[in-house]
């Protein structure tokens, strides 16, 4: 609990799965939250993922609600606020600043093949260092691109083209802006020097935007606005309260566990399993794809992602776990609980049963043509061994993508900052340090991304006065998880002998299956 007169920092954290409204005190701890939970998308067509603008505004605005009904007199000791949300979520707004569509959620998997053209000296170069293909999926991917071609009528009327980040800072400051830390997704951001491409930037010629729809940009740290009078009257926050930039979910996640150099990653089991490490120079996670930026000014997370992540744990209570899920009914706990069973049930390296989890394909890692796979089947396997599959098959995929940024970094990674979801489970945390073979820490609070905003929003009320100074005081190591030896030289030898090798064989049936079923479809030809 905090003191009296102590001052108070807002956070809110608008996810895939809920929205969040948080207070931390000056030291880091988490006063007081209240959850909202949401729909993550509808889709009125397979492969379409979309929700209306005004739903997440809303929910803001119950979880914000919600929170002074439980503890009206925090609202008094609040200094500022920071945002953060899940990433690549895009709306389009007209001239009188309304959303004209859905927003469009980052698991949408609409393409388009009629991109804007690129001059051939480009195309040759391209071509030359083998990276044609790459560009194609992005521009492809790119919203922009599929809108101006798909939705001409609406793609013409767009005035405002943001990032969900942006479009919920304007509806509390009235200033149509965004932090830099929130850039992630396809539109031309110089990742070298935070900040839009320059007029004559070849990125202009791959995305069908124009610089004056795109937002103002502030760096983490900056007060982008004021609390206005009409969201104050909706969400209850106090208004002229100052709004300070901070950055995405997983950036928050990464300054708040203290994962500051990189020899330290941070790991975050989420609705995307992601690994990033941070640095003060720019380093390529994968050549020719930017890092992103950090939640500090100026510095950048190298971050390889497992798309679909812990959403596969939602995928198998769907599919597999009606007899938990009503269990967990029964006993007024959440299905996941019911879950620590299955791993308590099945031994470390899952009596061989092995899981490569690329239900989603990508352009790099994976490749385009990229499946799903389990193998090592045997009658001895039950529910809870597929279970245990899904959780070791993230953590082996995630050691890979450590072995990839060691490689880029030249740096060797020597502990594990583990947040997200996934790190609640002391089961999860354990086979986490057995399958890298390192200490896996937990921060102080399961809470990460709404710290990391929490300590954006300190430093821009001027309780601290830089970032590292913030995190300091702010973040602190909870419990350690040591590897197990036995079990660590087990894994190592499942990974190293067996999951490593699974892409490169299987790959060239992946690609068969897809030109076979024309699943998953590629239009970055």
């Amino acid at each position: 609990m905090s003191a009296p007169g102590e001052a108070l920092l807002l956070a809110i954290d608008c996810g895939t799965q809920s929205v969040r409204a948080m207070v931390f005190d000056r030291r880091g701890e988490l006063v007081a939250k209240s959850q909202v939970h949401i729909q993550p998308y509808f889709s009125r067509q397979p492969g379409w993922a979309e929700q209306d603008c005004d739903y997440y505004w809303t929910h803001l605005c119950m979880a914000c609600q919600q929170l002074w009904q439980a503890q009206p007199a925090l609202k008094a000791g609040i200094v500022a606020m920071s945002l953060t949300t899940q990433r690549t979520v895009t709306v389009c707004l007209d001239e009188h600043k309304r959303p004209l569509r859905p927003a469009i959620v980052w698991l949408d998997q609409r393409r388009t093949h009629r991109h804007p053209p690129l001059p051939w000296w480009l195309e040759a170069g391209l071509r030359i260092v083998g990276q044609r293909t790459s560009i194609r999926y992005f521009q492809s991917k790119a919203e922009c691109n599929w809108l101006a071609v798909d939705e001409p009528e609406v793609w013409r009327q767009t005035r405002h083209f943001l990032f969900l980040s942006g479009y919920l800072n304007f509806r509390l400051t009235d200033r149509v802006c965004d932090a830099v830390g929130a850039q992630v997704g396809y539109v031309p951001f110089d990742s070298k020097r935070q900040a839009w491409a320059r007029p004559g930037d070849l990125k202009w010629k791959l995305f069908a935007v124009r610089r004056e729809v795109l937002p103002e940009l502030v760096p983490a740290g900056r007060i982008m606005g004021q609390i206005s009078a009409d969201a104050a009257a909706h969400t209850g926050i106090p208004a002229g309260l100052p709004v300070v930039a901070s950055g995405a979910d997983k950036a928050c996640e990464v300054l708040a566990s203290g994962a500051w150099t990189p020899d330290v990653a941070s790991l975050s089991y989420g609705t995307t399993a992601t690994i990033n490490t941070y640095n003060d120079r720019y380093v390529e996670p994968i050549p020719f794809v930017p890092p992103y930026p950090a939640a500090v000014p100026g510095r950048y997370n190298s971050e390889i992602m497992v798309q679909r992540g812990y959403w596969m744990v939602n995928w198998f209570k769907e599919q597999f776990a009606t007899k938990e899920v009503m269990e967990a009914e029964a006993q007024g706990v959440a299905p996941e609980v019911l879950f620590e069973k299955m791993l308590e049930q099945t031994p470390p390296g899952n009596m061989g049963l092995i899981l490569q989890p690329f239900w989603n394909p990508g352009v790099k890692i994976p490749g385009p043509e990229a499946k799903g796979a389990m193998i090592g089947f045997g009658d001895v396997h039950t529910r809870a061994h597929m279970y245990r599959a899904i959780i070791e098959g993230i953590a082996y995929a995630l050691r890979e993508a450590a072995g990839r940024l060691e490689k880029r970094n030249g740096v060797k990674i020597r502990r594990l900052k583990v947040s997200g979801g996934g790190s609640q489970s002391d089961r999860i945390m354990q086979l986490t340090a057995d399958i890298f073979g390192l200490p896996a820490e937990r921060p102080h609070t399961f809470e990460t991304s709404g710290l990391g905003a929490a300590i954006n929003a300190a430093v821009g009320a001027g309780l601290y006065p830089d970032h590292a100074t913030a995190q300091a005081h702010m973040s602190r190591t909870g419990q350690v998880f040591e590897p197990d030896p036995e079990r660590a030289r087990l894994y190592h030898r499942l990974y190293a002998e067996v999951y490593v090798k699974l892409y490169s064989r299987l790959a060239p049936l992946y690609r068969t299956i897809r030109h076979i079923t024309n699943y998953p479809k590629f239009d970055g030809r």
